[in-house]
C-alpha cells in the first residue's frame, strides 16, 4: 500500500489556506449580496407595477428566485469553506500532503453559477419583448392616472367653452348643483397676464357628499367635487379631475359609498366626446 508523504507544515501554509478560506468567504458574501439586490429588484418592479399600473413590465417573479437562490448559494458556500478549512488545517497539523486533488468546492459552485447563469440568460431573452403603449393613444385620446397625485386626465373633442356648456347641460340634467365657474384665464387676463383658456367647475350634491363626509371628514377637502376643462399649450384641450379610487384611499372611504363620487367619471367622459 502507498503511504502518504509526510510533509512537515510551516507558517506559510497555514497563512496561505487561510487566505484561501477568506477568499471563499468573500466569494460567498458576494454570492449572498447580489442575491438580495436580485431579490429586491423584483419587489421594486412589483411596487412600481402597483403605482403605474398603465406601463407594462417584463414578468419580475422570476427575479425573486433567481436571488433567493444566490444567497442559499452564498450560505452553502461559507459553510462549506469552513469545513474544507479546518479540514486542511488538520491535514497539515497531521502531516499529510494532499494538496494536488482539485478542490470539490470550487468545481461545485463553478457548475452551479454556470447553470443559474444559462437560466437567467434564457430568463432574459425570453422577456427580451415589451410592448410598451402606443404613444399616439397615450397622448390623444387614453384616459391615463397620474400616478403621483391622482389626477385623472382626458383629451376633449371640443373646445373649452363647448365643454363647459356640455357640462352645464349634464349637471342640470343630473339635478347636480354647480356652485361656481372659475375663470382662471379670465381673471390672469384681469390681471395683465396670458394663459390659455382654462376653467374650473365646482359642483356637487349634499345628499351624496355628506354621508361621506360623515364617516371621513377630510374628505371636504376634495369637496365638492371638481373638474378642470383647460386648454395646453399646444390648443388641445384636456379635462382633469380626481380619480375616485385616489379619493377613496386618500380617505380612507367604505367601497359602499364610492358611488357617491364616480359620477364624475361618467360626467368627465361623456363630455369629452
Amino acid at each position: 500500500m502507498e503511504q502518504l508523504e509526510i510533509y512537515h507544515a510551516n507558517p506559510s501554509d497555514f497563512l496561505a489556506v487561510e487566505r484561501t478560506f477568506l477568499a471563499w468567504i468573500r466569494t460567498g458574501l458576494a454570492l449572498m449580496a447580489l442575491g438580495f439586490v436580485l431579490a429586491r429588484f423584483g419587489l421594486f418592479l412589483q411596487g412600481f407595477n402597483l403605482v403605474r399600473p398603465d406601463v407594462h413590465t417584463v414578468p419580475f417573479g422570476y427575479s425573486i428566485w433567481f436571488g433567493t437562490t444566490l444567497i442559499l448559494l452564498g450560505v452553502v458556500v461559507s459553510v462549506l469553506s469552513l469545513v474544507r478549512y479546518l479540514d486542511l488545517v488538520a491535514q497539515l497539523n497531521s502531516g499529510v500532503r494532499s494538496f494536488g486533488n482539485a478542490s470539490a468546492l470550487a468545481v461545485a459552485v463553478a457548475i452551479l453559477l454556470a447553470v443559474l447563469g444559462l437560466a437567467m440568460s434564457y430568463y432574459l431573452v425570453a422577456t427580451r419583448h415589451v410592448s410598451g403603449p402606443d404613444p399616439s393613444k397615450v397622448k390623444e385620446v387614453s384616459m391615463g392616472i397620474f400616478a403621483e397625485n391622482g389626477i385623472e386626465r382626458i383629451a376633449c373633442q371640443h373646445s373649452v367653452a363647448e365643454t363647459v356648456a356640455k357640462l352645464e347641460s349634464m349637471l342640470q340634467a343630473k339635478n347636480v348643483k354647480l356652485f361656481t365657474i372659475v375663470d382662471h384665464s379670465g381673471e390672469a387676463e384681469k390681471a395683465g397676464l396670458k394663459m390659455p383658456n382654462t376653467k374650473l367647475l365646482i359642483f356637487g350634491n349634499p345628499k351624496g357628499g355628506t354621508p361621506l363626509m360623515l364617516v371621513s371628514t377630510s374628505v371636504a377637502l376634495d369637496l365638492p367635487l371638481k373638474i378642470l376643462v383647460a386648454e395646453d399649450a399646444a390648443g388641445k384641450v384636456w379635462i382633469s379631475y380626481n380619480a375616485p379610487s385616489y379619493l377613496q384611499q386618500r380617505h380612507n372611504l367604505p367601497a359602499e359609498l364610492l358611488a357617491n363620487i364616480t359620477v364624475i367619471e361618467t360626467l368627465a367622459t361623456t363630455a369629452a366626446q
